[in-house]
């Protein structure tokens, strides 16, 4: 027995019964020779952290723009959180850790430079919902290795599709990486705020501080805690209903006093001025893509959808660049 076939049959003797599991995966889109080593979603796990598009997740914004700061988060270091938090929910409940952790890495690969802020300008100019996780998608069916992709397994893609509040994965790891997607960007972004002086320790709710605790780590431990008793030897991934509570009102307090209108979010205007420039200047000049997105408009594909694939896989300082480039005046000389 090869050593993918022992692995795939330690998943069906120790993982849970409502657990994915690998020898059982709904499969690719293109069939496959299968590895020797790693089981399917080992594969996919591998394929998304050697893929150009997560490398860029290091140069993306996660909420502030521009901070200067070496401890900031980016939308990688969100990543690794996630992945993190969904690996130790996942061993913890007796689900597929491989599986997790490749929806988890992949989850934001779609996310265009700027954060939201980029989102909201691209869904504002194409008059149709831009979504991050639906880009994300998109990246790992089509954009990667020049348009063929990287032909990842199912039961992947569903979670990287349904990862955001609204979603409904169909596997219980894509609901860890929809759960813990929020418990990591909560409490950073606490963290962030506090480091950045948006807010002050002694601001935070004590009404939830109390119950999920006064500092990150805390918070993170009584959640990822609540999950494991609320959720073990259930059909489901779920928090109690105090905790929940708790969490959900803490994010909303996040969105009132962060996410919207602080002085971190004061170089957002800049920000959507710059994508708004971009895609009007290759709307109008489509000639000007790079020579992988022009093949794309050869081959059929919508114009729009390619000029949305070409900005959103920016990160935030080729953005600028690109954006200086076009519209700042250079040095020339006259001989």
């Amino acid at each position: 027995m090869c050593h993918r076939k022992r692995q795939e049959q330690m998943e069906i003797d120790h993982l849970q019964p409502y657990s994915a599991k690998a020898a059982y995966s709904k499969g690719r889109v293109r069939i496959e020779e299968e590895c020797e080593v790693r089981t399917a979603f080992q594969r996919d796990r591998d394929r998304i952290l050697h893929s150009k598009a997560f490398r860029r997740l290091a140069h993306k914004t996660q909420v502030f723009i521009s901070p200067e700061g070496d401890h900031y988060r980016t939308r990688l270091t969100h990543t690794l959180e996630v992945a993190q938090i969904s690996r130790t929910l996942a061993r913890a409940l007796r689900l597929n850790e491989d599986l997790v952790e490749a929806i988890a890495l992949g989850h934001d690969l779609g996310h265009t430079p700027f954060g939201h802020a980029g989102e909201y300008v691209l869904q504002e100019l194409t008059g149709h919902k831009f979504e991050h996780n639906v880009q994300s998608l998109r990246v790992v069916e089509h954009i990667e290795r020049k348009g063929k992709g990287l032909n990842l397994t199912y039961e992947v893609r569903d979670g990287i599709l349904n990862h955001q509040t609204k979603g409904h994965p169909h596997t219980l790891e894509g609901k860890i990486v929809q759960l813990s997607d929020k418990i990591a960007y909560v409490n950073h972004d606490i963290d962030d705020a506090l480091r950045g002086k948006i807010l002050e320790s002694n601001e935070l709710p004590k009404a939830y501080t109390k119950l999920l605790g006064d500092t990150s780590s805390k918070r993170i431990n009584t959640l990822i805690v609540d999950i494991i008793k609320t959720s073990e030897g259930v059909n489901d991934i779920l928090m109690s209903a105090e905790v929940r509570e708790a969490f959900l009102k803490m994010r909303k307090f996040l969105f009132e006093r962060v996410y919207i209108g602080s002085i971190a979010k004061e170089q957002e205007e800049k920000a959507k001025h710059v994508v708004r420039e971009l895609y009007t200047y290759y709307m109008d000049k489509p000639d000007k893509l790079p020579e992988t997105y022009l093949n794309e408009l050869e081959q059929g594909e919508d114009k729009v959808q390619v000029v949305c694939d070409y900005i959103a896989g920016m990160t935030d300082r080729y953005a600028i660049h690109t954006y200086g480039e076009l519209f700042f005046p250079t040095a020339w000389k006259i001989y």
